[in-house]
């Protein structure tokens, strides 16, 4: 099969690999129809200074191939999507992929693979930050009913992001409000899904600090804020949210990293880990993904925007240059398989 390999740089590699057998019998073996991508696809390689070449791909959509034999709720053919174990062989950028039963999910008949593929990775991190680290409210058992208003403010930075994106529609189910909004060049459509009617607000960080700093606290409206998601985690959005996070017992937790300053006495960070659904947090995957996929069947829950870059695995390094470049604004970049160059026709 061809398997797409990434070094640092981003330098991408399609070389001939055999398909995968099964690591083990809870594994699925899937034929890989799109591949999402993630920002850390190209960060992890030059973060570990990798000179070998991995597969990081970990956005699975296609179809299965092959069960293990503990796997009780998928059988050949089914159509699926897959967050596929981070750091591990036999990811999503190839013709066939690996991934646990816990974190594979049906597609439902009104998805396509392309917006499936946007979906796991990104999506499950907004589930582990929002509700294994936040610990707010199960989107299954609100704080009240969806007709009144809980008065809980959550500040959700980089909210167009993929994270940030999925984070607010659990937000909403969770009936959190105000839900302050920070986006940038694609906040008309975060602003399409906030409600201003309980105090929903969007707030551009391009105003600069202290214009988002004032935007935040305004739509506060002296209330205290003891949640928020840094779907950006970068030393500048830490430290607007720095200033209005609330000193007794304010929580933020980040997508990456850990902060060496910005934080003031009082307030408190974690850091969200999606890859922990693979481990300590297994059944936390479990129930999401297939509450994921019930969102998507009834309509509460939307994949983010897709653009398809062209050249199946030949797109992969279009693709991770243009997220180095930090060009992906509102979209997730997917690639279908079938375009790659060389592929034999019935093969797959």
């Amino acid at each position: 099969m061809k398997e797409a390999l990434v070094s640092k740089g981003p330098q991408v590699e399609i070389v001939n690999t055999p398909i995968p057998s099964l690591p083990s019998p809870d594994h699925i073996l899937i034929r890989v129809v799109v591949t999402g991508t993630n920002p850390k696809d190209w960060k992890l390689p030059d973060l570990f200074e990798q000179d070998a070449r991995t597969n990081p791909g970990d956005d699975i959509a296609g179809i299965v191939h092959t069960v293990g034999a503990n796997v009780f709720e998928f059988k050949p053919g089914d159509r699926v999507a897959a967050f596929h174990e981070m750091r591990t062989p036999h990811g999503s950028f190839a013709e066939y992929a690996v991934a646990w039963q816990h974190t594979t999910f049906h597609i439902p008949s009104n998805i396509s693979f392309e917006e499936a593929a946007a979906l796991p990775l990104a999506a499950m991190t907004s589930v582990v930050g929002l509700y294994n680290r936040l610990r707010l409210p199960q989107p299954w058992s609100p704080e009240v009913s969806r007709d009144e208003v809980t008065d809980i403010p959550l500040l959700i930075y980089g909210a167009s992001s993929a994270v940030g994106f999925y984070g607010l529609q659990f937000a909403l189910r969770s009936n959190m409000h105000p839900l302050i909004c920070v986006a940038g060049s694609a906040k008309e459509y975060v602003r399409g899904f906030i409600d201003e009617s309980k105090g929903d607000v969007v707030v551009d960080y391009r105003d600069g600090p202290e214009a988002t700093v004032e935007g935040i606290k305004k739509a506060l409206k002296g209330r205290e804020l003891k949640y928020a998601l840094d779907a950006v985690s970068l030393p500048e959005s830490l430290d607007n949210i720095a200033e209005v996070l609330s000193t007794d017992g304010g929580h933020v937790t980040l997508v990456l990293g850990h902060p060496k300053k910005g934080l003031k006495e009082g307030q408190k960070y974690s850091v969200t880990m999606v890859g922990d659904v693979h481990n300590d947090h297994r059944d936390l995957g479990y129930v999401y993904f297939r509450y994921i996929a019930r969102g998507l069947a009834e309509g509460w829950f939307k994949p983010q925007r897709v653009e398809v870059v062209p050249g199946g695995l030949g797109g992969v390094q279009k693709a991770l240059e243009d997220l180095k470049k930090g060009r992906a604004s509102g979209v997730k970049y997917v690639m279908r398989i079938e375009e790659t160059e060389g592929l034999v026709k019935g093969d797959r």
